[in-house]
């Protein structure tokens, strides 16, 4: 087969040929990428109310961000602008920006969501089939839209869905980049990952090595004069990367701490420090202090056998685990064999087009997987929904080469021969290791698999003619999109909300790491607890940490606040839920809703100011139901920020706070966890402020008033 490479100039005819068609026309020539549009949009949009305010942590913060401009700009939490979220705001500022034009409402803030991830899937068609056919286009297209993780995301508020769409973006413009050899594009592509630095920040230069590399290796021709053009252009890119990833945070840097809120998720108040530490090195290396690898954490040892929170055990098979196979593993195996297939055929000849788009995509998947398999700090199982577009992709990829150009494909005969019962074969042996992790789940898939997908595989072995070929072809990829496609149907029927969104069943939300998970008194014996679901032995008290041996207990979900939408769920807290003062949440995920409203009815009927607790998350559920002034003070789960007790007498003086709810539990948290988010500070305030306690409900709660005390905080901090 012959291949012929774009120049690096192309004419004009080639770039028309190339395509500047608008969107409206593509829909008109590619009926199926009008389909794969709408097949999508039924997966996100069906029943999305359902998940009522998803997250709770972010949902606050958006009903903040979408009051005051002040908050918008900075990502504040609280109305008052005390505490930001511990994410860059991009992804916030679009659902914000929704809740602005048409009000305060669940599907303001979700169905943007579902919309990016309807944008995302026509990229991934688009940038497999500009190399690979339609076909090709079309397998990667419904790949990337039944991975149940994906479907979880676009329903969910968490920042993942922009994440994915700015990336996906980045390499959709690095194909038209490599097709054109036009700086423009690869500019773009700089844009694009730099929008993904300001929505999740590191992990969006995971697909910065693979583009570098495809540039440079189809760009570094014989000559030189090419060969610096391509160094401009790509130093280009990185100009405009770096430009736009910096330039919220240097807008932040450049505020005086005064006038700005505290960064949440450090001890510093930096920026830098957020990028770098909590969301940066911490991630992948194990936060100092923290839980899941840090030091004194329980995974301290890394590497091969090493332990994350949430993630479970780190290896090359991590992602055929229990919580992340099921999320996104299902077609690993056949992207795999695809990629090395496509690595076999183009020798990385630079004059094969095929090879720029296996170094880009193939580079992104690589970095992901490597990462997300060894990563030892707090991994969630829905991070693994980056990894699924590059895997559609490949799949796809691999698809168009196992049929001939007649036929929709770009493959030769006799390597079709090779690469469509190897990549079958791999795609069913992980499906296999995915199904076997699902405790009996989906039994159906088995024999299914096995029988058609194993006969499959072994008769396209043979010559076959072109329709015969391509027939079973289809066959086989229907049977191994069967099954990832009937658990991502799942998620439409039940509320995929909390803080952990999980594609499949009701019961996919609950599946974690197997041994020492979360929740209360399992199926398996142990304690009785209210807190999350637990499979296994010796589970938590209310609200506390299993750490049972053996079965599948997994992460909170979360709770839904009264009267929304979103059914309550029990437990939530990764603390335990005992208290001083009569208020929970001290160190949780979830507080006390019922004491923290009547600590805000009486602030209000005491002249008013803002109520500061220990933690995000239980201020969320005052500020989603009411707009309440309340504001947490040691960050999402009351560990992760340390304000000073200066900084806490610099609001109390600026009146930006006059309240402040004291408990003592964050001393009491995850093994490992040896951070106590703000405890020293509300310790001052403790010592220094007015106490004022009443009962409400049979509970007493106790607050301390520090109006007019900024100066006495300020000296016991000093002293």
């Amino acid at each position: 087969m012959s291949w012929v490479s774009y120049p690096a100039r192309p004419t004009a005819s080639l770039r028309h040929r190339i395509g500047r068609r608008p969107w409206t026309t593509s829909l008109r020539v590619h009926p199926e990428l009008l389909a794969l549009l709408a097949l999508t949009g039924t997966l996100n949009l069906w029943n999305l109310s359902v998940n009522g305010w998803a997250n709770t942590y972010y949902a606050a913060a958006v009903r903040s961000m979408s009051t005051s401009w002040h908050d918008f700009l900075y990502a504040s939490m609280d109305k008052s602008g005390l505490m930001t979220i511990d994410k860059p705001p991009l992804a916030y500022w679009v659902q914000a920006l929704s809740v602005r034009i048409f009000g305060w409402h669940p599907l303001s803030t979700l169905v943007p969501e579902a919309l990016m991830g309807m944008a995302a899937v026509a990229l991934v068609y688009d940038m497999t089939r500009r190399v690979f056919g339609r076909v090709a286009g079309s397998v990667a297209g419904l790949a990337f839209a039944i991975t149940p993780i994906t479907v979880a995301v676009a329903r969910h508020n968490n920042p993942d869905e922009l994440l994915l769409l700015c990336c996906v973006a980045a390499l959709w413009c690095a194909v038209r980049a490599l097709q054109t050899g036009r700086t423009k594009w690869l500019v773009l592509s700089g844009v694009c990952v730099g929008l993904g630095f300001e929505t999740k920040m590191g992990v969006a230069l995971l697909v910065v090595p693979g583009i570098t590399a495809a540039w440079m290796w189809t760009r570094w021709v014989v000559s030189w004069p090419p060969r610096l053009t391509a160094l401009r252009q790509l130093l280009a890119a990185g100009t405009a990367m770096v430009a736009v990833a910096c330039a919220w945070p240097l807008f932040v840097t450049l505020t005086p701490a005064a006038d700005r809120p505290w960064i949440s998720g450090t001890s510093d108040n930096s920026i830098w420090s957020l990028i770098f530490g909590y969301n940066g090195l911490g991630r992948v290396a194990g936060q100092s202090g923290g839980p899941g690898g840090g030091v004194g954490g329980p995974g301290g040892g890394g590497g091969f056998g090493g332990n994350s929170l949430f993630g479970g055990a780190t290896g090359p098979f991590r992602l055929l685990q229990s919580a992340l196979g099921d999320q996104a593993g299902w077609l690993l195996g056949f992207a795999v064999v695809a990629g090395l297939a496509l690595l076999v055929l183009t020798r990385l000849r630079r004059r094969d087009p095929r090879t720029g788009w296996l170094l880009a995509i193939g580079g992104a998947f690589l970095a992901s997987a490597v990462v997300f398999s060894f990563s030892r700090g707090i991994f969630h199982p829905y991070y693994v929904s980056f990894l699924a577009p590059f895997a559609a992709a490949l799949m796809g990829a691999g698809a168009g080469e196992m049929l001939p150009r007649a036929l929709g494909g770009v493959g030769e005969g006799r390597s079709a021969r090779v690469i469509a019962p190897l990549a079958i074969g791999a795609g069913a042996v992980t499906e296999l290791v995915v199904l076997g992790e699902l405790n009996g789940a989906m039994s159906w898939a088995k024999p299914v698999i096995i029988g058609v997908a194993g006969a499959c595989a072994v008769i396209l072995t043979l010559e076959l003619v072109g329709r015969l070929r391509a027939a079973l072809v289809a066959v086989a990829l229907a049977v191994l999109l069967a099954a990832p496609a009937a658990w991502a149907a799942q998620t439409l029927g039940h509320a995929t909300g909390g803080t952990f969104p999980a594609g499949g069943p009701a019961s996919a939300s609950l599946a974690g790491p197997a041994g020492g998970g979360f929740g209360g008194g399992g199926a398996g014996g142990g304690g009785a607890g209210a807190g999350g679901a637990g499979a296994g032995g010796g589970g938590a008290g209310a609200g506390g940490v299993g750490a049972g041996g053996g079965g599948t207990p997994g992460p909170p979900s979360g709770f839904a606040p009264p009267n929304l939408s979103a059914p309550a769920q029990s437990g939530g807290g990764l603390g335990p839920s005992t208290t001083r003062g009569g208020f929970a949440g001290g160190g949780g995920f979830a507080g006390d809703t019922s004491t923290l409203a009547a600590a805000v009815r009486y602030a209000k009927e005491h002249g008013g100011g803002v109520i500061g607790v220990s933690s995000q998350s239980s201020a969320a559920a005052a500020i989603v139901t009411s707009g309440s002034n309340v504001a947490g003070l040691g960050g999402f789960s009351g560990r992760e920020s340390s304000v000073t007790a200066t900084w806490l007498a610099q609001e109390v003086a600026a009146g930006r706070l006059r309240w402040v709810i004291v408990d003592n539990t964050q001393g009491t948290g995850l093994a490992g966890d040896t951070r106590t988010g703000s405890q020293t500070a509300m310790d001052v305030v403790a010592k220094t402020c007015r106490k004022v306690t009443f009962s409400t409900g049979g509970t007493t709660v106790t607050m301390y008033d520090c109006l007019g005390r900024a100066a006495a905080i300020l000296q016991a901090a000093k002293g």
